[in-house]
């Protein structure tokens, strides 16, 4: 059976809903989806039965500054951390946002291609780079 849990609006309507979504992470400890808003330019953070969502990274338009983003393609939380990791395609970077008071976040990775990336529980992280056809591990520390 289908459940339609989060729908957006069009592409020009508020940052916090939904165009063009991407990569999405389920965080069952917060009850909080993550979502790669790709068509928004930043990730948006969904409550479990929230009405809208929050933009947690990116929000200030289409850029390379530390506090946008240039459509995300996926993105993953490092528990360890408190942050957000984010495949950000179009700057060609991957970054780490924190997840509180977040208003910044810091490029962990330049020049990739980046497509989709995962995490391990030891904190090793798993990035697809599109161009050079393949799957990189990063490790933490």
């Amino acid at each position: 059976m289908e459940l339609l849990l989060l729908e957006g609006i069009k592409k020009d309507d508020q940052l916090n809903q939904l165009s063009r979504p991407q990569g999405i992470y389920v965080d069952d400890d917060h009850q909080t989806i993550y979502i790669a808003n790709f068509g928004n330019h930043c990730i948006v953070a969904w409550k479990y039965g929230a009405k809208n969502g929050q933009v947690v990274a990116g929000g200030n338009g289409q850029g390379n500054r530390s506090d946008q983003l240039n459509c995300p393609r996926d993105v993953t939380v490092d528990k360890k951390n408190d942050s957000l990791i984010i495949c950000d395609q179009q700057n060609r970077r991957v970054v780490r946002w924190p997840r509180q008071n977040g208003t910044n976040g810091e490029a962990i990775i330049s020049d990739i291609a980046c497509s989709r990336l995962t995490m391990d529980k030891n904190g090793d992280l798993y990035v697809s780079d599109i161009e050079k056809s393949e799957v990189r591990r990063w490790k933490q520390g």
